[in-house]
């Protein structure tokens, strides 16, 4: 049997796909709206797909709206190398360029918010405000997992992914791992929910890339360049930041969203979205929307 073509990543609807050269690598982006720039950083194990709800409500509030397939997945390049948070972020300012924008707001969920929280720090004259969902700064994250028996458990899947080739060799059932990671109303996971997601996973190598991604993370106080990236994003934050997490998310605590506060100097606004795992998107796609939109009418005007 044929791996499933990344052809299956464009699915239609009310945006435009393409494909943008930036940073050595290919890209794809959806995009909709005229305006200023939003860019859209989708989590694991998803592609741009999970912001399906929040593309067009943003475009029609006046702005451009941009999903982003990262390096690895989607249908986005796939090469051997680059599955780190600093590579992330050098492709996320590339692609800001080769759109033809300037300073944009960066909206990230899970792995993707890992990057957005990053680009602050490391692409500053690209970024205008930043929204993480679902996952805390990473100087905490790391802190945490590190030392917080709780947050230990939680992140046995990332401590799985260590294991060499083990993601690549039997690769996670994604939608066991949906269905672990949300909260308790599971009636977001559609079969059409499902099945997209498992065939994005199925895409060749991006199994590969994902477990690379983990893997670097988890590992990366270890490194020369992981110390410098870990020592960099403590730099306090002066753009404006959004941070949305789910009360129900099993995969960092929820207590973990008022520390961030430390590594943040500019305009912060938390919310804690009651009820809800770690797609706050998807299980909460109207509340995620308003708050989305209430706060770009603050710190990111439409024209």
């Amino acid at each position: 049997m044929n791996p499933p073509d990344a052809a299956a990543a464009l699915v239609e609807g009310p945006w435009e796909h393409r494909f943008v050269s930036a940073n050595g690598a290919r890209f794809h982006v959806t995009t909709t709206g005229t305006g200023p720039v939003v860019v859209f950083v989708h989590g694991y194990p998803q592609f741009w797909w999970s912001w399906r709800d929040q593309l067009p409500a943003v475009a029609a509030a006046g702005y451009r709206a941009v999903a982003v397939d990262l390096r690895g997945f989607g249908a986005s390049d796939k090469p051997p190398t680059g599955y780190d948070a600093p590579t992330a972020c050098d492709d996320l300012a590339a692609i800001v360029r080769s759109l033809g924008a300037e300073r944009v707001v960066f909206v990230g969920l899970g792995l993707g918010a890992t990057f957005v929280w990053s680009m602050p720090t490391h692409h500053p004259s690209v970024t205008a405000a930043v929204a993480p969902i679902g996952m805390p700064h990473p100087a905490v994250f790391h802190h945490s997992m590190w030392r917080h028996p709780v947050q230990w458990r939680a992140n046995r899947y990332l401590r799985a992914m260590q294991a060499p080739f083990a993601s690549e060799r039997q690769p996670p059932s994604v939608a066991r791992r949906l269905a672990a990671w949300s909260g308790p109303d599971h009636g977001w996971m559609t079969d059409e929910v499902v099945d997209r997601y498992t065939e994005a996973m199925s895409f060749p190598f991006a199994g590969v890339a994902a477990a690379e991604y983990h893997r670097w993370f988890y590992r990366c106080r270890l490194t020369p360049t992981g110390l410098r990236y870990l020592q960099r994003v403590k730099t306090p934050i002066e753009v404006p930041v959004l941070h949305l997490h789910g009360s129900a998310d099993p995969t960092s605590l929820p207590t973990m969203a008022a520390e961030c506060e430390r590594h943040v100097s500019g305009p912060l606004t938390v919310r804690t979205v009651p009820e809800v795992g770690a797609f706050v998107p998807e299980e909460a796609p109207e509340e995620t929307t308003r708050e989305l939109i209430d706060w770009l009418a603050v710190v990111h005007p439409s024209a």
